[in-house]
């Protein structure tokens, strides 16, 4: 049996928390919106967070800016929105609200090896918590989301972490999300069909399967993601080719709709929707390793 050991230590003059076992090591840093800065596979080495080719640079950001000038490394939470947009008289911000501010961290829980940390959003009525344990090569994520207001309201979520690609990161998705992406070629090989810097945003929904991994064959390796649809029915994809700023990276992201701005999606019926004061709660599984 694994057993789970949580560390703590400085990272560029920033408090970060973290948790490893024989399998996996993975670190945060609250005050960098729990931002998951680094997912290490300890068996073959193997760093999953993409990193800018200069080189990982931590520093805040305040609450609305554009995530362009954010550190641009890692993993990061979208709520409730992914594209600006103005709802209900608020402005929210470019990537939501929770990954320019810091967030607060369970003491208690990180003693005994969970990572639990925990956001109140300045514009919007809610509070959210993400806690994360490992079990053996599974990393186990737990959210909750509550609306603090006597008004139903809705919301955009997406997980939005940054993976590396290169000439040996292929894509593994289910036959459902081939299906619902056919006709784009780049799927199969995470190249344009051009040789120009490319970069695109698409989506895979409805599913009635979360499934989709990354696989790196030259390590070799795989970070699998697992989610339930009944709440989250939607696999958003980024890919940029050096047409994002010059980076070259890949996105898979559990959503519980589309598209990005909280606004359309609404009028489209997607998205959550919260009562007054009810709380919400999903789970999804990654796993690091064959």
């Amino acid at each position: 049996m694994q057993t789970t050991r949580p560390f703590r230590r400085s990272e560029q003059g920033f408090e970060v928390f973290g948790l490893r076992n024989e399998a996996v090591e993975l670190a945060l840093a609250p005050e960098l919106g729990a931002k998951i800065f680094s997912l290490r596979n300890l068996v073959t080495g193997y760093e999953w967070m993409w990193q800018p080719p200069t080189g990982m640079k931590l520093f805040p950001n305040q609450f609305g800016d554009d995530f362009a000038t954010s550190t641009m490394t890692g993993w990061d939470e979208c709520l409730p929105t992914i594209a600006p947009c103005d709802w209900k008289g608020r402005r929210l911000p470019d990537h939501g609200e929770v990954w320019s501010v810091p967030w607060a961290i369970d003491r208690e829980f990180f003693d005994r090896g969970i990572l639990k940390t925990s956001v109140t959003l300045a514009v919007s009525p809610f509070h959210f918590e993400r806690t994360i344990e490992l079990h053996g090569n599974e990393i186990r994520l737990d959210y909750q989301l509550e609306n603090l207001s006597n008004e139903p309201e809705r919301f955009l979520w997406a997980m939005h972490p940054l993976l590396p690609v290169n000439d040996h990161i292929q894509l593994d998705l289910s036959a459902e999300t081939k299906s619902l992406l056919a006709g784009k070629s780049w799927i199969d090989g995470l190249k344009f069909d051009s040789d120009s810097p490319s970069c695109v945003k698409t989506y895979a929904s409805p599913l009635s399967e979360g499934r989709a991994s990354v696989v790196n064959t030259a390590a070799p390796d795989r970070l699998q993601f697992e989610w339930d649809t009944t709440r989250n029915n939607t696999l958003g994809l980024w890919l940029t080719r050096g047409g994002w700023n010059g980076y070259h990276h890949v996105a898979l992201e559990p959503a519980n709709g589309a598209p990005d701005a909280l606004t359309d999606a609404a009028n489209a019926g997607q998205g959550g929707l919260l009562a007054p004061m009810e709380k919400q709660t999903w789970q999804v599984k990654l796993r690091v390793g064959f």
